[in-house]
């Protein structure tokens, strides 16, 4: 019992939603009169109570969470996936005693950090410096091992020139490096981190997964929830994966990850997506095809197949780019192109368009591969459309002896030039051949 430190028994959080009853086209003054007075009542009745005012005419119990149990010992790194809405950050603020559990009981044994969204554990008014110190202090920490601390958070925040500044002038990206680089040097038992460090650039993020990756070798535990499935599989033996506020599986992150992609991927070699005239851009059709140019779920590594995407753009092209991306069973990107990888692309009037993207035989090895495909503004600021494993298909060996348990991402087969070797040497005026 004592390498867990934290057990959830049946954990479950409630929330009460208030929903307006339609009224009629036409109200009277006394109907509103009467239709205030009651509201007025139930509000003071509830404070009177001590139950929480919720707008509205009727109420709804939402269980963000329900009967989640579990255990975490001590220097484990444990990954939290599911959907958004399956309760992921519900479960975390919990765990970090920022919200009461309604059923249930959680037990936390050590101190703990906590990276829910920008800007937590952070008081707007004060410093960069000022900042650091009052979340040291906050963690339990003296001001002399805060201090030792000091230039090491700061030189990973890279935020030399902003230290005494107000963290409200912050950027984003600044707010969250050095809310990371805070949370993950002072040292707590267990460092909890939520999909906020979505907002850092590409290369902050591989600092940090490098960083709690050297907090878990420190015998300190993680729970890390995010969307990128490589990332997950990358530092976490172990991972949760929520479904509508239940636990649906418990499994090493690999299995759990392959599973998760498995049952959310669309199990279809295309999709015909319904038209939405308030977007700028939109793909109205994504497709998997074999080198017949016929819509296929399996495909032979033999041949090459392409991915098609047939999309309509409603406003004069004022700099966007089309991209897709390939997963493989583990959620790693293999594959990621857009439109910018081709120098002769079109420049879009309105109307619509189809493209089609030939991938080459024996690229890949088997296996299952899931298609996300984007539109975005060419500084990638803003997405026009998102499609997250739209269209799945595998890969089959043909011919191989080894069926298709090839390793490796890639299905090259290589030429193998191969000849008797002989090593010729002279001893004593005679050959000898090895």
């Amino acid at each position: 019992m004592s390498d867990i430190v934290i057990k959830s028994e049946n954990l479950g959080k409630k929330y009460l939603i208030g929903h307006q009853a339609e009224t009629a086209r036409y109200v009277t003054l006394r109907d509103m009169m009467m239709r205030n007075a009651r509201a007025l009542w139930n509000k003071t009745k509830n404070l009177a109570k001590g139950k929480p005012i919720i707008n509205g005419d009727t109420l709804e119990e939402v269980w963000a969470l329900k009967d989640v149990s579990f255990e975490i010992k001590r220097g484990e790194a444990v990954g939290i996936i599911g959907r958004n809405g399956a309760g992921k950050s519900t479960l975390l603020k919990i765990l970090s005693r920022i919200t009461e559990p309604s059923i249930g009981r959680v037990s936390v044994s050590g101190r703990i950090a906590s990276l829910l969204e920008v800007g937590t554990g952070f008081h707007p008014e004060l410093t960069g410096r000022e900042n650091i110190y009052l979340n040291g202090a906050i963690l339990g920490m003296t001001r002399a091992e805060i201090k030792q601390r000091f230039d090491e958070i700061v030189s990973f925040a890279e935020v030399e020139k902003f230290l005494d500044t107000p963290v409200k002038r912050y950027s984003s990206g600044m707010y969250v490096r050095l809310a990371f680089a805070v949370a993950a040097h002072l040292e707590p038992e267990i460092l909890v981190v939520d999909e906020v460090l979505a907002v850092g650039d590409a290369e902050f993020q591989k600092k940090c997964l490098g960083k709690m990756e050297g907090v878990t070798q420190q015998g300190r535990t993680i729970l890390f929830v995010s969307h990128n499935m490589s990332a997950i599989t990358r530092l976490c033996t172990q991972s949760i994966w929520l479904e509508g506020g239940e636990i649906k599986e418990i499994l090493p992150s690999g299995k759990a990850v392959a599973a998760y992609l498995e049952s959310n991927a669309q199990k279809q070699s295309e999709i015909v997506l319904t038209e939405d005239k308030n977007k700028d851009a939109q793909y109205l059709a994504i497709r998997i095809l074999n080198s017949r140019m016929i819509p296929s779920t399996k495909i032979s590594c033999e041949e090459s197949f392409s991915i098609q995407l047939t999309y309509i753009i409603r406003k004069k092209d004022s700099g966007i780019y089309f991209a897709f991306y390939l997963q493989n069973a583990e959620g790693l990107k293999i594959i990621f192109s857009d439109s910018r990888d081709d120098s002769s692309f079109i420049s879009f009037t309105p109307g619509m368009y189809q493209s089609s993207i030939e991938i080459p035989s024996r690229l890949l090895a088997p296996g299952q591969y899931f298609v996300t495909a984007g539109i975005a503004t060419m500084n990638g600021s803003t997405m026009l459309d998102h499609r997250p494993q739209v269209c799945s298909f595998s890969l089959y060996e043909p011919t191989s002896l080894r069926g298709d348990n090839r390793p490796g991402l890639l299905g090259f087969m290589f030429k193998w030039d191969t000849h008797e070797y002989s090593l010729l040497s002279t001893n004593g005026g005679s050959t000898s051949h090895v």
